[in-house]
């Protein structure tokens, strides 16, 4: 496979992704979900996915689509496409699959995919995190990481 058919074959529906995720189940392939906008990717993103990653075998990374982000964060953004965003997280070595969501939230990719450890950034907590409690529920973990001291999408985007 050449690079961009690997980038390509990590860019996927819920149907497949759920396939994949069977089967990494079956193998004792322990699943991280995490997701966000992942506007302006940026060392923070990266150390964040990276320390996600190790928490598992395979990282599914769930993306914020457009209408999803302008709701969010102001018709501003995002600054770039879905398609972009999900380009650039499925590049990278570590992230096992990349999935849209059009929802304000990714409950339902959580509910769907069953995984092993929930991961968000440091602006959260356990009680506040979409899905902690179904992901307990099943017997996965939950986890905060810190972020990494001065990177942000919206500081970078504040400074230009």
């Amino acid at each position: 496979m050449t690079p961009l058919e690997l980038v390509h074959d990590k860019l996927l529906s819920l149907t497949d992704l759920s396939r994949r995720r069977c089967g990494w189940r079956v193998v004792s392939q322990p699943t991280v979900f995490t997701n966000g906008v992942f506007d302006l990717v940026h060392p923070g993103h990266l150390t964040y996915l990276a320390q996600a990653a190790g928490l598992g075998k395979r990282l599914i990374v769930g993306v914020n689509s457009d209408a999803s982000v302008k709701r969010l964060k102001g018709d501003s953004r995002p600054v770039m496409s879905l398609e972009a965003r999900m380009q650039l997280l499925a590049s990278l070595f570590f992230v096992d699959g990349v999935i849209a969501f059009e929802e304000d939230t990714p409950i339902d990719l959580i509910q769907a995919l069953r995984p092993d450890v929930l991961v968000k950034g440091g602006d959260y907590t356990e009680a506040t995190i979409v899905g902690a409690p179904e992901v307990r529920s099943w017997g996965g973990s939950v986890e905060v990481l810190p972020f990494v001291d001065g990177y942000s999408t919206t500081r970078i985007l504040a400074s230009l």
